[in-house]
């Protein structure tokens, strides 16, 4: 479940980068189709953070360190973009911003759980060298004692 969610609220930070960064999907913050300008501070960045951040949380790849950038990237939006307006998200438009932040803090605590590439990679690193290098990445069934391997020559006494 954890990487369900993970996948399908980083796609959606992931669009608001397309739509900053490329001007598609409504175009870049208040900017009704149009794209931000480039290396513009902090909405074309912040862009940049949602996209490639987002792209890296969706494959589940460095995603506490992605996570971590992310959800400071969102806290500091929500404190300096929205939180002037008004002391409530519903009171100022921050809604978004503050539910990324806690979603991508709590991703960099929980970790991206079982569907990532991240996890594969722990599996293969804590696999025997030798085990990885025979069965690419598959860890073997143990046998029980006595039965011999498939194709292992027995001796007749």
């Amino acid at each position: 479940m954890l990487s369900t969610v993970r996948i399908v609220v980083s796609f959606l930070f992931m669009l608001h980068g397309v739509a900053a960064l490329f001007g598609v999907l409504g175009g870049g913050f208040g900017r009704r189709g149009a794209a931000e300008p480039l290396g513009q501070w902090p909405s074309w960045w912040a862009g940049l953070i949602q996209l490639v951040g987002g792209g890296l949380i969706l494959l589940g790849l460095f995603t506490r360190p992605a996570a971590i950038v992310c959800s400071g990237t969102m806290a500091y939006a929500y404190f300096s973009v929205h939180q002037p307006r008004a002391p409530l998200p519903i009171q100022n438009a921050g809604e978004l911003a503050a539910l990324y932040s806690w979603f991508f803090l709590l991703i960099a605590v929980l970790g991206a759980g079982p569907y990532a590439v991240d996890t594969l990679r722990h599996r293969l690193r804590r696999a025997p060298p030798r085990t990885r290098m025979l069965t690419r990445g598959r860890v073997p069934r143990p046998r029980a004692p006595g039965v011999p391997r498939p194709g292992a020559a027995t001796r007749e006494r």
